[in-house]
């Protein structure tokens, strides 16, 4: 897989012919409801031919693995696809294996380390008796590299029927799956969630459900209700009770707190709070873990930072997950959702406190529309990198891209003659948060939210990594 940035003059079948594959394969990849309207700026995966292939329509894993010459389990155990029967039209399969054509002068060794893989490894695929007896013309079938292993957690605010189509569509590339949301109650009982299709959803994709638990009431976060839980520890007895028994009857494989706008004089409390939870859960099994605000310093001041103790989180719960995205929040002035500098601030300080096998970087699926000039008290609209794309064409602008925030924006004036600014996320941007996790050698990443259209963050999740399964 390769990410092609549209210029000036592209069409689709100029695209095509370049890398030498399919129209429909680019279109379906990428979700492109016209292929002959791309934009300037937009940024394409294309499936290498030979080693990707796009899911269509009426397509069997066992056919996809015969074109490979790949038995189904192979295809299977390198795709992470739990059920044969589990694959959808876009999706992109890799083949396990491809061919390398033995040039004059050319080595088992050294073709070993040119792919990074194992001269055994050449040798047993290929049936090869004696390392040597290689020559030139010779095609030989190299196994895919191994990629490094990464986990990956998606928070989900659909739950019903849909979200579970969602879940169905996309488990492959998940580790864990977090329903969003089941709300505190001051005397330590828990707000209702239907949420069994998604969950069915979840263990028919070997997905590990966390169990969201927020201080989110009448549609904010509040910070008395979390300081009546977390000053109270007969109310988080109770808490933990019921906890435990919504998890074993749902099948939960551990619980994921996001309290947020903590009062400051609740740090230790809530450090306390966490201290019980993992006394009550860990004994079981369940896991344990927080979301936390994205500091750049142990200090940082404000309400949303003070009572999040990097330090204590990281030596308490079993992995936080960074929220790392909003700076460019609807409330405020235009900007990337996740700055790659800013990001960057955040787990230069969080490595430092945290180790790095605990942390979850957040990354966005979504994007913002902006009315410009911006006014305080306005909200931008939010968007999916696929609307934001469609938003593009339909003005017949220009996407261009901020290579210190390593994030695609643009700007257009609508009907009415308002000027809009556009900031998402697409191939590009998302290529380097994942290059950024391998960089900084963290634990994964963690998406704020499905149900937002993104279709070119899955092959790039899955050109870059291996999704560790619970």
């Amino acid at each position: 897989m390769q990410i092609h940035v549209v210029q000036s003059g592209d069409s689709i079948w100029q695209i095509a012919q370049q890398y030498g594959t399919a129209i429909n394969q680019i279109a379906l990849l990428n979700e492109l409801d016209n292929p002959d309207v791309l934009v300037v700026g937009q940024s394409l995966v294309i499936p290498e031919p030979g080693r990707d292939y796009v899911v269509q329509q009426g397509d069997t894993l066992w056919q996809i693995a015969q074109m490979f010459g790949v038995t189904v389990q192979e295809l299977a155990v390198t795709n992470n696809v739990t059920d044969p029967s589990l694959i959808f039209a876009g999706q992109m399969l890799i083949n396990p294996y491809f061919t390398h054509t033995v040039q004059a002068g050319e080595f088992i060794w050294g073709i070993a380390q040119r792919y990074g893989i194992s001269a055994e490894q050449i040798i047993t695929v290929n049936g090869i008796g004696q390392p040597g007896l290689i020559f030139p013309g010779q095609s030989l079938r190299i196994p895919v590299a191994a990629k490094p292993v990464t986990e990956v957690n998606a928070y989900i605010t659909r739950v019903d029927e849909q979200g579970a189509s969602e879940v169905m569509r996309l488990g492959r590339y998940l580790t864990y799956l977090s329903p969003f949301m089941y709300s505190i109650r001051d005397d330590g009982t828990l707000t209702e969630l239907t949420e069994q299709p998604v969950l069915e959803a979840a263990r028919a994709n070997n997905v590990a459900p966390l169990l969201v638990v927020t201080n989110f009431i009448q549609n904010e976060f509040s910070s008395d209700l979390a300081a009546a839980v977390l000053r109270n520890p007969e109310v988080q007895e109770e808490l933990i009770s019921n906890l435990l028994t919504i998890m074993r009857s749902k099948g939960y494989a551990g619980v994921n707190f996001d309290f947020e706008y903590v009062y400051p004089e609740d740090r230790e409390n809530y450090n306390n709070f966490l201290r019980r939870v993992v006394a009550g859960l860990h004994p079981e099994g369940f896991l344990v873990t927080t979301a936390l605000a994205p500091k750049e310093t142990v200090n940082q001041q404000g309400l949303l930072y003070e009572a999040h103790d990097y330090q204590a989180h990281g030596e308490i719960a079993d992995f936080v997950i960074l929220m790392t995205y909003e700076w460019g929040w609807a409330g405020g002035e235009p900007w990337a959702i996740a700055p790659m500098n800013k990001v960057r601030d955040v787990l230069d300080f969080a490595v430092t406190v945290i180790p790095r096998d605990k942390i979850v970087m957040g990354v966005p699926l979504y994007g913002r529309d902006w009315q410009i000039p911006w006014v305080e008290g306005t909200f931008a609209t939010t968007v999916s990198p696929k609307e934001a794309v469609q938003l593009a064409a339909d003005y017949g602008v220009s996407i261009q891209y901020n290579e210190t925030y390593q994030s695609p924006f643009f700007r257009y004036v609508d009907e009415s003659g308002q000027e809009h600014e556009v900031w998402f996320e697409d191939a590009r941007s998302v290529q380097a948060k994942y290059n950024t996790v391998k960089e900084y050698g963290l634990r994964g990443v963690s998406y704020w939210v499905l149900g937002t259209t993104f279709p070119q963050n899955w092959p790039v999740l899955q050109n870059t990594f291996r999704i560790r399964k619970f």
